[in-house]
């Protein structure tokens, strides 16, 4: 008679861990993969550009941050109410912001965030309109936003 074999109640864990370490080699190989480290240089617009409305409100944020609601030099602190005088309260305007092109985009930030403190939600950003010429170049031209 042959012995017989016993039953085994052990798990056998070597095919896990050799599980284990293909899906950490794939891990570590597609995690550099994932990590967006890209340089942007955005292009200018060439979207049509919406209607412009009778009297558009313009904010202005200048080279040395100052801001002008219109043709008015204003102070940081003033903005609400400067905007709430010109717009009478409605607080459903839509703001033209433009920014000299030096202007930083996070102080570009600061200000859209002191219009969102000040209830102000409708911004439009003013930009050169783009063309593109015979040999497939862009060319800026005075978009149909800006003030006159």
């Amino acid at each position: 008679m042959l012995p017989t074999a016993e039953e085994v109640h052990e798990i056998n864990v070597t095919p896990f861990i050799d599980v284990m370490l293909v899906l950490l080699i794939i891990f570590m190989v597609a995690a550099p993969l994932a990590t967006v480290d890209v340089h942007v240089d955005l292009p200018a617009s060439s979207a049509k550009p919406a209607e412009r409305p009778d009297k558009p409100l313009y904010l202005t944020v200048k080279e040395d941050l100052s801001l002008s609601v219109g043709n008015d030099t204003i102070a940081r602190d003033g903005l609400q109410a400067a905007l709430d005088d010109v717009t009478e309260n409605n607080r459903d305007a839509r703001i033209f912001l433009r920014a000299d092109r030096t202007v930083d985009y996070g102080d570009l930030m600061d200000v859209m965030n002191l219009l969102r403190g000040a209830g102000y939600l409708k911004i439009a950003l003013v930009g050169l309109e783009t063309t593109a010429n015979a040999e497939g170049a862009t060319e800026p031209i005075a978009s149909g936003t800006q003030a006159p």
